[in-house]
């Protein structure tokens, strides 16, 4: 799935990301930035995530702009 950094607390590791596709909030997973380039997130930055058993997005990673379905592509 892709979306946008609603939100992120760099101190607690809490957040939420916002799917593309229908809007839906997702809160991050404690391991979410684990075996990511991310070590930090910032509102509006872009990026591709998966949703573990719980609902919650986990394993964010950059996305090609393919994967990001950017205009003209």
């Amino acid at each position: 799935m892709q979306g946008v950094i609603k939100a992120y607390d760099p101190v607690s590791g809490n957040g939420v990301v916002m799917r593309d596709t229908d809007l839906s909030e997702y809160e991050l997973a404690a391991n979410a930035l684990e075996g990511s380039i991310f070590r930090m997130l910032r509102q509006g930055q872009r990026v591709v995530f998966s949703l573990d058993a719980s609902g919650h997005a986990t394993t964010l990673r950059l996305g090609s702009e393919i994967d990001m379905a950017t205009p003209g592509s």
